[in-house]
């Protein structure tokens, strides 16, 4: 099975070179209009010049952390997807067209100087119009492409979009430091508050107790105390670690929860459910956007794509909520861990209070608090000091990297992307042109076509000729296709009986009259005795072909006017005779005159050898059918892709109707050189006819080539 499969589609392939081939004008007209086209509507549109800018972008630093050291985040590529689309915001844009005035001057741009543009209008067509924003693919790099008529505006929109980004930047990076500094600030002045509380109550014990003579920083080996200094110094860590959670989720919960998903690569969240959630809402959005730029709003995909982002950005919200939620109850349980620390060492304190030998044990404990709680207190100052220090280093994470400039030459149009696109469209429209053309063709093709449709053999194939009643006409190559055509109709007629052949076409103008005079010659020369009749009287062309006048002719002799012998011109050519269609005004073959020609013909059969009539067409014009009902037999001559099947098939059935015998068809007007199967008898008369050039023709047209069909 596969050897058929692979023949059927080496023969389609060579069906629409084929196709290709005899098409070929048609497709190079269609490709030159397009090309044409396209260069003239190239000519006149507006050259938009484009300026670049490129800005390196790196991840800022996470929020300020109490007592974690700070890291600088990798690179990522939904960082730089997200900043892309800042850049094309209002936020970013919105500042850029009140800097540069571009409400008026856009306005001037779309055809009304001296008016004013609404800067939502304004900032619809930069963002539709002028501007590009690319990320580069593996980089940090995003570039800033300005599109626009005026080379120095472009240049002033690119430069300023990175100026105003590059601020914005900057601030956002400035208040998340501002605001930890602020943080600590204010925890470290609450501090401050409780130590010095902590030193009002230690002097107050001192004065109480009378040990104003104490040092506070003596250190005393009592089990009891060294466990309650060690419950002490747990209390401190866990207040310092409250402190912390505290700070995270009242941070946390002051951001807005539409802002919250751009926080989330960011170390405030280490949460790696969450940051897969947003990657995959991110691949979602992309591809809504994808789709929209070429799908309708209510195309399905695009429908199940906004769905599906919707599902997974109530996911992840519902997430950032449990995360918020998460963090205010570990808050409130290191508040618990400490109060019930606290709870514990009030009991401790209070069993040593008892003590009649822990008389100093209050004044202890208070100091202990005082020297734990300076000791968190300069924990916070250093700390603090250390965040100003940081603060102070100008901390880059966006650098403008060129300053684009305006450009000399219009990037649009592209005259070699367009004359290419004209090219392409060109040669996809000339070939479906074609393809359609020969799809809706009901015409007669080749050879084959012909013997399928009409079950007659093909008598001939005449190829097209500019002259062909020219001065080569009796070239080997031009007389070959007739040679052809005279061995097979003597194959396809009973031997030694004179025959009274008619020659009809289905309509006009296929190349008949001038095929038969050539085939009469051709008979004539090879030795038969030839009666040429032309019977179209209503636009006969043998007078004209043999340069003879038209009267007397037929239709003299059938209305008695002139005897036979008189309106016959003997020897137009060696053994040819013709009978001219006469000059007898409205002459038309009725049903007498149809009846003298039949008698015409009988004592005529004596004389000739053959007898041939030249009809005009059967459709339409009643003399063929009258012609074709006292002939012996009838050729029906069809020309190249020239008449629908069905007027041929209608043809042939008339034919049918009149019992009168199709000897077969002449396939008239082939290109030369065509790839069709009949291009290749036209390419082997050439051939044939070359190798034989100058050889004698014996009578019969014994010396002719190859017979097309048997009958």
């Amino acid at each position: 099975m596969a050897a058929p499969s692979g023949n059927q589609q080496s023969a389609s392939l060579a069906d629409l070179l084929k196709i290709l081939r005899t098409r070929s004008v048609l497709i190079a007209l269609i490709m030159a209009v397009v090309l044409a086209t396209t260069l003239i509507v190239t000519l006149f549109l507006p050259r938009w010049y484009l300026s670049t800018t490129k800005v390196r972008v790196e991840k800022p630093e996470s929020d300020v952390k109490l007592f974690q050291a700070q890291s600088s985040g990798a690179y990522d590529p939904y960082f730089l997807q997200d900043q892309n689309k800042i850049m094309q915001s209002e936020k970013i844009l919105y500042p850029v067209i009140d800097h540069l005035g571009l409400s008026t001057r856009l306005a001037a741009v779309a055809g009304a100087p001296g008016a004013t543009l609404p800067r939502d209008l304004a900032f619809r067509y930069l963002t539709a119009k002028m501007l590009r924003v690319e990320p580069q693919r593996s980089s940090s790099l995003i570039e800033i492409n300005v599109l626009a008529q005026d080379p120095a505006l472009a240049a002033d929109v690119a430069n300023e979009v990175a100026k105003v980004y590059a601020e914005d930047r900057i601030t956002l990076a400035s208040s998340q430091q501002t605001e930890g500094v602020a943080q600590l600030r204010k925890q470290l002045a609450d501090q401050e508050e409780v130590v010095r509380r902590q030193r009002d109550t230690v002097e107050k014990l001192r004065k109480d107790l009378n040990i104003s003579g104490v040092d506070l920083n003596v250190k005393y080996s009592d089990m009891e105390i060294e466990t309650l200094r060690q419950m002490q110094n747990s209390l401190i860590a866990l207040r310092v670690d409250a402190i912390g959670r505290k700070t995270r989720w009242e941070r946390f919960r002051s951001i807005p929860i539409e802002d919250r998903m751009g926080l989330v690569n960011s170390e405030l969240i280490p949460d790696q459910n969450i940051q897969n959630l947003l990657q995959a809402y991110l691949v979602a959005d992309q591809k809504v956007t994808q789709l929209k730029a070429r799908l309708g709003e209510a195309h399905p995909d695009l429908i199940s794509a906004i769905e599906n982002r919707a599902k997974i950005k109530i996911q992840l919200e519902a997430l950032l909520r449990g995360y918020e939620s998460g963090l205010e109850m570990s808050y409130k349980e290191a508040e618990a861990r400490v109060d019930e620390l606290e709870s514990q060492l009030a009991k401790a304190k209070v069993e040593q209070i008892l003590s009649a030998r822990d008389r100093m044990r209050p004044f202890e404990e208070a100091a202990q608090r005082l020297e734990d709680e300076t000791r968190l207190y300069t924990t916070l100052r250093l700390t603090l000091r250390q965040r100003e220090i940081d603060f102070q280093v100008p901390k880059r994470t966006i650098e403008i990297l060129n300053t684009a400039e305006p450009a000399r030459r219009p990037s649009r149009p592209n005259w070699i992307l367009n004359i290419a696109s004209a090219i392409v469209l060109g040669g996809v429209l000339g070939v479906g042109v074609a393809l359609s053309l020969e799809y809706f063709d009901t015409s007669l093709r080749d050879v084959a076509d012909i013997e399928e449709r009409l079950k007659v053999p093909v008598l001939g194939v005449i190829p097209h000729a500019p002259d062909p009643m020219g001065p080569d006409r009796d070239e080997p190559e031009n007389t070959e296709p007739y040679r052809v055509l005279h061995t097979n109709l003597n194959l396809a007629l009973k031997g030694g009986q004179p025959s009274v052949l008619v020659v009809f076409s289905a309509g006009p103008a296929e190349g008949k009259s001038t095929t038969l005079c050539r085939l009469a010659h051709l008979m004539a020369g090879c030795g038969e005795r030839v009666l040429l009749i032309d019977g179209d009287l209503r636009r006969p062309a043998q007078h004209h072909l043999a340069n003879c006048p038209r009267s007397p002719g037929l239709s003299d002799v059938l209305s008695g006017k002139t005897p036979f012998d008189e309106a016959v011109r003997k020897a137009v050519a060696p053994g040819l005779d013709l009978l001219t269609s006469g000059g007898v005004p409205g002459f038309t073959l009725s049903l007498l005159f149809s009846s003298r020609l039949r008698e015409l013909l009988g004592t005529l059969r004596g004389k000739y050898d053959r007898i041939l009539l030249d009809s005009p067409p059967i459709i339409g014009v009643s003399d063929a059918s009258i012609l074709a009902g006292v002939s012996d037999g009838a050729i029906l001559l069809v020309q190249h892709r020239r008449n629908p099947a069905s007027m041929v098939l209608r043809a042939q059935q008339t034919i049918v109707a009149l019992k009168t015998p199709l000897l077969g068809a002449v396939l008239t007007q082939v290109p030369r050189g065509s790839g069709e199967d009949y291009g290749y008898y036209t390419q082997a008369y050439s051939y044939y006819s070359g190798s034989t050039k100058g050889g004698a023709r014996g009578k019969g047209g014994s010396g002719g080539g190859d017979r097309l069909h048997l009958n």
